[in-house]
Formats: structure tokens, C-alpha cells, sequence
């Protein structure tokens, strides 16, 4: 395998968008499909060839990089790519799909004889452009050289959790690393809803913690887009945020725990996804504080 490698992104959205750009940055031949071709259709300025289908996409690919909405969805398009997938070819599935969502792609992988490996990220937009993002990763070490250029070109640091992408011992870490991300957010629209109701200043809030171990990089950026209006585009969108704290609640579930904030969390998030902010950023789970407009 050559340093040189034929790379299909299957999945266009904030994330897969930004990853492929970085892959063909990083000099690697890239095809990308995307259901809504629209979407897909700006990475042709990058020298990414926009493919009509899952199986145009795949022909001749060293590597496959998903990146769509959730596991069945994935599911769905490999089996729709699957006959012109070679055997041997490496599958880096980068949706967070859940634990039991990737012991399915595992599955299938093994059926097409395909290289899987469980490769969530870590980081929103702006690192998935300058890639950088954190790949949390599980796979045959046999095969790693074959993903590793690709992995190099989106993320500034690999993680590796393990030797068997069907394990899922990468996306069990992504969901405990999102059930902090999603519970910190939830907490900033509430702290910011609470601060409006009783006429209290956030920025007085914010100078209150400065400094100490209450203050937060992270609750200040996620305040600041709410307090600018600066919720689109966004870097992590409500939607899919609902969909992973559902997957959080469901993984808890499944492993004897209860996990009451992260559920609260996804209502939240699917109340504001109601009041049409699905597409904003997550910070938009603030506007579920209120019935009528804040």
C-alpha cells in the first residue's frame, strides 16, 4: 500500500465535508457521495470527484470513510456501495452509531470480507476543516498502515481503544466523551434561561467563576454563540446532538445504568429541534427553556 491512496467518503454533512477536504489536501485521490447531491457538489473546487452513487463512490477505493447520520443509515448505503466493493479494502466507519448499530456494520464488513474499523471523532467544525480533530479508533493492527494516512490527514492525534472494530470500544469512549459535551451545553442554555428570568446579567455569572474550577473554555464559547445569535452554520447541530444523547441513554440502558441528565438532555434537544433550531448549533438547546420566544 502506497502512501498515495484511493479514498470514498460516503456522507457530506458538516463533518464528512470537512474531512474529505482534508484528505484530498493531504494529496490522496477522494470520491464522494452524498444523498442530497447539493451538498456534496462544493468539494468539486477541492478536486473531489462527486459521485451519482454509494457504489460509483467505492470502485477502486483503498479506503471507505463513513461518515452519515446513524448506524442504519450507514448500513443502508454499504449495501447499497457493496457491489462494487473490493475485498480487502479497509472501512473506516467514523458515524457514531452506537454499540449496537457497529456490531451489525462489523457484521457486514465481515461478510464483504472488508477491513473494519470503529473510528469515531471527536471536535465540530472548525477542527474537521483545519484536521484536527481526535480519532478515537479500534481495528486490526494488520490493516492499520492501510488507514493510517487517512486518519493522519483528518485528526491531529489517533487514539487507539482496541484490536477489533466489532468491539466498539471506540464508540463506547465517543459516547462517554459526548455525554459531557452534551450535558455541559445543556447546562449553558439553562444557566443562560435562568439568568434572563431573573434579570440577572450572564456576563456577571462569567466574571463570578473567572478563573476558578468552576470556569469553563467550553461554557463560555457555546454562551458566546447563543449571546451573539451566532447559532448557524453550526458546529454540531441539535439534531444530530438528540440522536447521540439518545444513543447515550440507550447504551446506560442496555449496561444496567440510568442515566437521568442525558435523557433530559435529548428531550431538551428535541424540544428546540421541534421549535425548528434543528439545524442550528446545539447551543440552540437553549430555546427549549422557553415556550414562546426568549
Amino acid at each position: 500500500m502506497t502512501d498515495h491512496l484511493s479514498v470514498s467518503v460516503l456522507g457530506t454533512g458538516i463533518m464528512g465535508a470537512a474531512m474529505a477536504r482534508s484528505i484530498a489536501r493531504a494529496g490522496h485521490t477522494v470520491r464522494v457521495w452524498n444523498r442530497t447531491r447539493a451538498k456534496a457538489e462544493p468539494l468539486a473546487a477541492d478536486r473531489v470527484h462527486v459521485a451519482a452513487a454509494p457504489a460509483e463512490a467505492v470502485e477502486g477505493a483503498d479506503v471507505v470513510l463513513t461518515m452519515l447520520y446513524d448506524g442504519p443509515t450507514t448500513l443502508e448505503v454499504m449495501r447499497e456501495a457493496a457491489p462494487a466493493l473490493r475485498a480487502g479494502t479497509a472501512w473506516v466507519q467514523s458515524t457514531t452509531a452506537g454499540i449496537e448499530a457497529v456490531a451489525e456494520l462489523a457484521a457486514f464488513a465481515d461478510a464483504h470480507g472488508l477491513a473494519f474499523f470503529d473510528a469515531p471523532v471527536l471536535g465540530t467544525r472548525q477542527p474537521a476543516e483545519a484536521g484536527q480533530l481526535t480519532v478515537l479508533a479500534a481495528g486490526p493492527p494488520a490493516s492499520r498502515a492501510a488507514v493510517t494516512p487517512v486518519l493522519d490527514a483528518v485528526g491531529a492525534r489517533i487514539v487507539w481503544t482496541g484490536e477489533d472494530g466489532g468491539e466498539g470500544t471506540a464508540t463506547r469512549l465517543k459516547l462517554v466523551a459526548n455525554s459531557w459535551v452534551i450535558a455541559a451545553t445543556a447546562a449553558t442554555g439553562e444557566v443562560l434561561a435562568l439568568a434572563q428570568s431573573l434579570g440577572v446579567d450572564p456576563n456577571t455569572f462569567f466574571e463570578l467563576i473567572e478563573g476558578g474550577p468552576l470556569d469553563m473554555g467550553y461554557l463560555k464559547a457555546k454562551a458566546a454563540l447563543i449571546l451573539d445569535e451566532r447559532l448557524t452554520p453550526a458546529q454540531f447541530a441539535v439534531a444530530t446532538a438528540a440522536k447521540d444523547a439518545r444513543l447515550i441513554v440507550e447504551a446506560g440502558r442496555g449496561n444496567g445504568v440510568r442515566l437521568d441528565v442525558a435523557a433530559a438532555s435529548a428531550e431538551r434537544l428535541e424540544r428546540a429541534a421541534a421549535q425548528g433550531h434543528g439545524d442550528e448549533d446545539m447551543a440552540a438547546a437553549y430555546f427549549a427553556s422557553f415556550d414562546g420566544t426568549p
